[in-house]
């Protein structure tokens, strides 16, 4: 790599970073695993700079899907996850106590969600990438991705009914201004 792509390289990072480590964190449910996939991430675009043609960050973000997925596949011969007995209040938008709970809760329930279910949500609804951008990040089609979307966003509602209205906005974006 030479100075200028260094450069360039430096830039997408300074830019990218912070929504490519929401997104590891959202599929991940902990920060220093999402810090590591991010690394990874970044480790691997630096070595594709050369031929990513302008979309380093899709690019990045697909490996950052596909690590994830590797660490759930690990995961699962190790650790069983039990569904929590019961979700918070909603929260009142003034404090931010109930704000941390809100945010607590969802990420709860999102790794309730199967890995795909998971994904799809995570990408749409909080990178907010377009059905075929999803399906593409992915490798399913943008029918696999209407239908998962939507028995994840339905078992959402279940798992969090405080949140849940005609609008899913209100779901699945309680917790996206706090970068985490």
């Amino acid at each position: 790599m030479d100075r200028a792509d260094e450069l360039r390289f430096e830039a997408f990072v300074h830019a990218s970073a912070p929504l490519l480590l929401r997104t590891a964190f959202l599929l991940t449910g902990d920060r220093g695993h999402a810090e590591d996939l991010l690394q990874q991430a970044l480790e691997r675009t630096a070595r594709k700079w050369n031929r990513l043609d302008g979309a380093p960050e899709a690019y990045a973000r697909v490996v950052i899907v596909n690590l994830a997925r590797d660490r759930w596949r690990r995961r699962k011969a190790r650790v069983s996850e039990s569904p929590v007995a019961e979700v918070s209040d909603a929260a009142d938008a003034h404090d931010h106590a109930d704000h941390v709970a809100t945010r607590d809760a969802l990420i709860t329930a999102l790794r309730l969600l199967p890995r795909r279910q998971r994904a799809v949500v995570v990408l749409r609804y909080f990178d907010q990438l377009t059905e075929a951008e999803t399906a593409q990040a992915l490798s399913i089609t943008v029918g696999t991705v209407k239908s998962t979307s939507s028995r994840a966003l339905s078992r959402l509602r279940e798992l969090l009914p405080d949140l849940a209205s005609d609008d899913d906005a209100p779901l699945v974006t309680s917790c996206v201004e706090d970068r985490s």
